[in-house]
């Protein structure tokens, strides 16, 4: 089986995105109004991280905050599970409740 996840990009006349859609053939995982992707990928073949980052002209920063320390977070929490190494993970963490200070997103 095979699925499709489509992202269309409005950009204004400049070519900066003013909207991003996402888009999944089975309709689950539709999203109209999203204002920043991060899509990172790995090149096998070269051991290399290919990566996207996009974000519309209207998102602020203080949301682009929010979206990193979840982001962050979500890696730490990945980081855990692929490698068991509980070590780098909590030190992940650590950095993001430090970031989540340091951009007062968190009390």
């Amino acid at each position: 089986m095979k699925k499709k996840l489509t992202f269309e990009i409005e950009l204004d006349e400049n070519h900066l995105p003013v909207n991003i859609e996402m888009i999944s053939s089975d309709g689950a995982a539709n999203e109209k109004n999203i204002k920043t992707l991060m899509i990172s990928a790995w090149a096998a073949q070269t051991k290399e991280a290919l990566r996207i980052d996009l974000w519309t002209k209207d998102m602020p920063v203080h949301d682009m905050f929010i979206m990193y320390h979840q982001t962050m977070t979500g890696m730490a929490i990945s980081l855990e599970k692929a490698t068991g190494n509980e070590r780098l993970a909590g030190a992940l963490r650590d950095y993001c409740d430090f970031f989540a200070e340091q951009t007062e997103i968190k009390g």
